[in-house]
């Protein structure tokens, strides 16, 4: 999975591994998307993507078995939801 971010101080878009690759910086305009805890969050948009890659894989494998049940996308999604909304994406992806 890779997670796209909008940088709201220069409105451009950002990959995670851009944020990783520039320790934490804008990539575009440098500036550092938290002024305290640069290292952490790069760590936890690391863990987002990481995770995000396995809840996709396992996904599949359980698709791949055919199972005798539909699986509820809100029960996928909204507790992602809530938290992308908390962030802001939302907001800033549609302004």
């Amino acid at each position: 999975m890779k997670i796209k971010l909008v940088h709201d101080v220069c409105g451009r878009d950002v990959l995670v591994r851009q944020v990783l690759d520039s320790e934490g910086h804008c990539p575009w305009d440098g500036k550092p998307f938290t002024r305290d805890y640069t290292a952490s969050l790069a760590e936890a948009l690391e863990a987002a993507e990481v995770a995000g890659t396995a809840l996709e894989a396992a996904l599949q494998r359980v698709a791949g078995y055919e199972p005798a049940f539909v699986v509820y996308k809100e029960s996928v999604i909204d507790p992602l939801q809530e938290h992308v909304d908390r962030l802001g994406a939302t907001k800033s992806a549609a302004g």
